[in-house]
């Protein structure tokens, strides 16, 4: 019997086998082809169309809008630029020279802070346009927070893999009793937070050793693991007026810096969750191997596992950016005018005078979603080996 009598000649197959059957090992058939880029065109449909009626409902005016729907530009109605020119040609801050000079008076103002032991630099007070004031606010705390939260969490994480901790759970209720009455001295006895504080910390470091050996029940990794987790259950709204009592007793309202410990403590649950597993799926045979040789763990954090957990890395950065982007309670608990943010300023849209006015509200959302848009296109490559990694173990 020859060969040729083993292949399968196209010509002979029915049409049901030519349409359902895989041509070869690996691929898909016809029918397959049309169900699977069926269905991924009708989702990106799906996912994509709000964002384009965002986009076209910024150029549209309130006759476009109300008496709609229209899709398409051109076709269905005249763009405009009247909602762009509300945020940009009413405000007189709101010009090129004015903006141009924000970054003029930032440098100044920042050289004024680092000389202020050395020399005295008053600074300036600018006239700043209000969309590029809560862009920047936005722009400054999301990465800031974002940069401080990843940071912290990865190392977090790396030492919740590679080193096992047994804390006394005794030493962790000292330490819970001990910070509530540091909050009753601060709040009811006048004493301040800093005193306080220092006063709780040594008082748990000397009871911890006094005290610390008596205790026999431990908590173990995963304990810990789940205890940082549970803090991102709980919703914000609950902790909210006590956060905004602290950060008014140390003078932190209405500043980027509140913003930015609270975005961060608010997303480290996330960082350290995604991370643990992404540095648990590491074999640590290469870092046994790079101890070996000399190298210190915190250079074996840094030149070997990071770089072999880039996607995984990325992936992480881009879901804190947009939680901390996208951060509004928060936000409007703790900022009144200089640290207001972009969904403050959606927000008030929203509730206007006027009512809702979609389409400057909409002209402030494309504004918005740009930075999002752009580091997710930068780090593309990276976010989707991060979310497939660790899918597939052993």
């Amino acid at each position: 019997m020859s060969e040729s009598s083993f292949k399968l000649v196209e010509g002979n197959k029915s049409l049901m086998e030519r349409l359902f059957e895989p041509p070869a090992i690996g691929k898909m058939s016809a029918m397959a082809k049309v169900v699977a880029y069926g269905l991924l065109a009708f989702w990106s449909l799906f996912v994509i169309f709000p964002i384009y009626w965002v986009i076209i409902t910024a150029f549209k005016d309130a006759g476009a809008v109300n008496q709609g729907p229209f899709y398409v530009p051109f076709v269905d109605f005249q763009p405009t630029l009247d909602a762009w020119r509300v945020h940009f040609s009413v405000d007189a801050n709101c010009d090129l020279y004015s903006i141009g000079r924000q970054f003029f008076l930032l440098a100044y103002n920042s050289l004024g802070f680092v000389l202020s032991p050395v020399v005295t630099i008053a600074p300036m007070e600018p006239q700043i346009c209000k969309v590029y004031l809560a862009f920047t606010n936005s722009l400054v705390i999301g990465l800031a927070s974002t940069a401080l939260c990843v940071s912290v969490g990865s190392l977090a994480a790396y030492a919740l893999v590679r080193f096992q901790y047994k804390p006394k759970f005794g030493n962790a209720l000292v330490f819970v009793l001990l910070a509530l009455l540091m909050i009753l001295a601060t709040s009811y006895m006048g004493i301040p937070w800093y005193v306080s504080a220092a006063a709780a910390l040594a008082l748990f470091f000397l009871l911890a050793r006094a005290l610390g050996k008596r205790f026999k029940a431990s908590l173990g990794n995963g304990d810990i693991l789940f205890w940082i987790i549970s803090q991102r259950i709980l919703p914000p709204i609950v902790v909210i007026i006590p956060i905004y009592m602290m950060f008014q007793a140390v003078g932190l309202l209405d500043t980027h810096l509140a913003l930015i410990i609270v975005y961060a403590v608010g997303n480290l649950p996330i960082v350290v969750w995604l991370m643990h597993d992404f540095f648990a799926g590491l074999p640590i045979e290469l870092e046994e191997s790079a101890q070996l040789d000399g190298a210190s763990r915190f250079g074996i954090f840094w030149d070997i596992v990071l770089p072999l957990t880039r996607p995984g890395l990325a992936a992480t950065t881009l879901l804190t950016l947009i939680l901390n982007w996208n951060e509004y309670i928060f936000a409007v608990f703790l900022s009144t005018a200089k640290a207001q943010t972009m969904p403050i300023m959606v927000a008030a849209k929203n509730a206007g005078e006027k009512g809702i006015l979609w389409w400057e509200m909409c002209a402030i959302i494309v504004i918005m979603i740009i930075p999002v848009i752009l580091m997710a296109i930068i780090l593309q490559r990276y976010i989707a080996k991060g979310v497939l990694l660790g899918a597939v173990k052993g």
